[in-house]
This record gives structure tokens, C-alpha cells and sequence, in this order.
């Protein structure tokens, strides 16, 4: 390596030697990860396993519930029944209303 004189260098020159630096940095990273993750695909192949199988795969996506309550004006402010309470339906409790009057048929 040769040996650089850093006193010397202007702000610019630095900056630029440390962006350098960084992307430099950033690309042995990625090719060591790849390499590493080539070596366990191979690995697990061996045994006669995918990466998937060992790691458990591609996560799921979580569904949204359905509705189960809606206003009785306006049908498309709806309520799961989970989480906090919308406010028409706690006015609508609050007026006496319960919650079977809010199901949607």
C-alpha cells in the first residue's frame, strides 16, 4: 500500500478518498455475502435441502379481516371488531344501540 501523505490533502480530496473508500467497502461486503450464500445453497443442496427448506422459506402475507359491524347510515365505515373502536360505533353504544344492531347481515 502506498504510503499517502494526508496532512497535504485538501477537504474535497479526503471526502472523495472516503466515498471511495466506502463504496469499496460496501462491494467486498456484498460479494463476501454472496459468496456465503452460494456456499450454504451448495451446502444444503449436499444434504439434499433447498436454502428455503432450512430456513423456512418466503414469509406469508397476513390477510385483513373482514367486516363484521358497519354504520347503519353510511355502510362504508365498517369495523372488524378488533383494535380499538371506531367512534360511530361507540356513539351508536352510547345511544343505546348494541352491537348485534351494527352486524353487517
Amino acid at each position: 500500500m502506498t504510503d499517502i501523505k494526508w496532512d497535504s490533502l485538501s477537504l474535497d480530496e479526503l471526502k472523495a478518498i472516503q466515498k471511495d473508500a466506502a463504496k469499496a467497502i460496501a462491494s467486498f461486503e456484498a460479494r463476501k455475502r454472496k459468496e456465503a450464500l452460494a456456499a450454504v445453497e451448495a451446502k444444503a443442496a449436499e444434504m439434499g435441502f433447498s436454502l428455503g427448506d432450512l430456513v423456512g422459506g418466503a414469509k406469508t402475507k397476513s390477510t385483513k379481516s373482514a367486516p363484521k359491524y358497519c354504520h347503519p347510515e353510511n355502510p362504508a365505515m365498517t369495523w372488524t371488531g378488533k383494535g380499538r373502536q371506531p367512534n360511530w360505533i361507540k356513539e351508536a353504544l352510547a345511544n343505546g344501540k348494541s352491537l348485534d344492531d351494527l352486524l353487517i347481515a
